[in-house]
């Protein structure tokens, strides 16, 4: 069986490292971005099979970078959990109407995590 592969795009080295930390307890491989230029740069590589985006980041945030990764060959594929501390309808509905999956506030836990895994079908 393949391992999966999710991409953290967040420019908190701290907030990477901790999600980096869930994923792999989900049998996740990391790769991390520290912002979208670079996320888009990684996908064009190898595209991962889950993305959780931070929404804030300089360079290129996570909105942007979503609707850039949806308009690339294969970015249909994977399934992006929009990570943030923008909790209000506004944000959740741009994040869903540019393609996010789903929707997790920070801070979160591997529960969280789980949980949001599995609703999408990721676990």
């Amino acid at each position: 069986m393949n391992t999966k592969s999710c991409l953290i795009v967040d420019d908190s080295r701290t907030v990477r490292s901790i999600a980096s930390g869930i994923v792999s307890d989900l049998s996740f491989e990391p790769l991390e971005a520290e912002n979208g230029a670079e996320a888009l740069e990684i996908c064009r590589q190898a595209m991962p099979d889950a993305i959780l985006m931070d929404w804030h980041m300089p360079v290129m945030n996570g909105l942007e970078c979503l609707l850039e990764l949806r308009r690339m060959p294969g970015g249909d594929q994977p399934v992006v959990v929009f990570c943030t501390t923008e909790n209000d309808i506004e944000h959740i509905t741009q994040a869903v109407s540019a393609g996010a999956n789903e929707f997790i506030m920070k801070p979160f836990d591997n529960e969280i995590m789980r949980c949001k895994f599995e609703s999408v079908g990721l676990l």
